[in-house]
């Protein structure tokens, strides 16, 4: 089985120029396609610190990440945000739609970055829509959707691209336990049919036993 994702010896230590904050100390950790982990710890204790350096958000103090077989922090932004684009989807705890936008426009969005035709990016963003619940809604903007609706299109707009891997920073935080729980479902279904390896940082001890694997944060070691 190939490996999606793998960090080695990945160190994160914030200075601002009085104090110095080891926030992760060399972390390993490799992802296999398909698997489902989640990262759980403590509020502080660096999870979606490391969820951001395994998906190029940000820059490693030392260490290496691997994304699809490829060091991403050895490339320059603009073919970082090529690589990532092709093989990473991430969802927030905030859904982060275009307000302006209707959910078919929104999740279109990333293949029209791609290069694909408004009318090929909108067949695949509608039949995703259709997938998480939401072929009735996809005219609707941001505003005219309830909050897991919002969660079920952010999900649908980080998949459409097929990426390898999904980075979810506690994906349903901020949701009520029923809706949080649908959302769920919606991710592990999902995970199953594309076979879309899953990175989830939570909080709900419910959702990480779902997983294939957890890992704990604790003081900056896994």
């Amino acid at each position: 089985m190939n490996n999606v994702l793998f960090c080695e010896n990945l160190q994160k230590t914030f200075d601002d120029g009085h104090l110095k904050v080891e926030v992760l100390k060399n972390v390993n950790l490799t992802v296999k396609q398909g698997e489902r982990l989640a990262i759980v710890g403590q509020s502080g204790s660096g999870k979606s610190t490391l969820l951001h350096l395994l998906g190029g958000l940000d820059k490693p103090t030392n260490g290496t990440v691997q994304v699809a077989g490829k060091d991403i922090y050895q490339m320059d932004a603009a073919q970082a945000g090529r690589w990532r684009n092709q093989h990473l989807g991430f969802v927030y705890q905030f859904h982060h739609l275009l307000a302006e936008f209707t959910a078919l426009e929104n999740v279109s969005m990333p293949l029209l970055i791609r290069g694909l035709s408004v009318k090929q990016a909108q067949a695949r963003a509608a039949d995703l829509l259709a997938q998480v619940g939401l072929a009735q809604r996809m005219a609707h903007k941001p505003s005219e959707l309830s909050g897991g609706e919002r969660q079920r299109a952010a999900i649908a707009r980080a998949l459409v691209t097929e990426p390898q891997c999904l980075l979810a920073d506690e994906p349903t935080g901020n949701l009520d336990g029923k809706t949080a729980q649908q959302v769920y479902e919606t991710l592990l279904a999902l995970n199953q049919k594309m076979h879309t390896s899953l990175v989830i940082v939570t909080h709900d001890m419910g959702l990480a036993q779902k997983m294939d694997k957890i890992v704990q944060l604790n003081n900056g070691c896994l």
